[in-house]
């Protein structure tokens, strides 16, 4: 089992960036009936844990020499550099069933995108109920099932297991093909042929006819000016 080394920690508020300056991330431990502790962990340690487990897969956090059996619950990023800001950890019993999400990972190619079909991916992660220790890192999802255009994948679909169960209803979709849009078609540009040019003079003098009460007349295209001969 992964192991993170933490200790405990007395900054908060705005000394939690003295803190991340010196290498350390603020956390947060707590559990079923179990105190929250305020912790610090190494910046490098954790990034490098948490790229093996992700959220899904239990880790020893070894607090003053006691180990403690953990989910990384919650990750908060920086949403301009993507650096950890804070973490949440959630202490587990290894003998009590949990409800957790768990990522999906998507194999294979579907045939319906090979013949113009759009895939559609509804979830990326789906919650699973296990023992601690029976969590999977990932399920896999076979995308090679989606044959035609409106084939759908559904939780009753993804693999079974003894180890775990889903919590989500079977019926859920999990990713389906659907027909490409139509392109709208622009209109064609009108030719100078089409547009009629009205001036000022003639906007004016609809006006006045409209407030007269007289019915308007239809407008032709001005005739050309003819051109002065040489």
């Amino acid at each position: 089992m992964l192991e993170l080394r933490l200790e405990k920690r007395t900054s908060f508020g705005k000394a939690t960036v003295a803190l991340r300056k010196a290498g350390m991330i603020p956390a947060e431990l707590y559990g079923h009936g179990i105190p929250n502790v305020h912790l610090a962990v190494n910046d490098r340690d954790f990034e490098k844990v948490y790229k093996e487990a992700g959220e899904s897969t239990v880790v020893n956090v070894v607090i003053e020499g006691a180990a403690r059996p953990v989910l990384i619950y919650d990750v908060e990023h920086d949403p301009l550099t993507d650096k950890v800001l804070a973490i949440d950890f959630y202490q587990v019993k290894m003998d009590e069933k949990i409800e957790t999400a768990v990522p999906l990972k998507f194999v294979g190619e579907a045939p319906a995108v090979k013949e113009g079909g759009i895939l559609i991916k509804a979830m990326d992660e789906v919650e699973v109920e296990a023992f601690p220790q029976d969590l999977p890192e990932h399920v896999d999802v076979d995308l090679s099932k989606l044959a035609a255009i409106g084939d759908s994948l559904y939780v009753r679909d993804l693999p079974k297991s003894n180890k775990y169960e889903y919590a989500v209803g079977p019926d859920t979709v999990v990713a389906s093909i659907t027909e490409q849009a139509e392109e709208e078609i622009a209109p064609a540009p009108l030719t100078p042929e089409q547009v009629i040019v009205e001036t000022e003079e003639k906007k004016a003098e609809r006006q006045a006819k409209a407030e007269a009460g007289e019915a308007p007349k239809a407008e032709s295209a001005p005739a050309p000016v003819p051109k002065e001969k040489k």
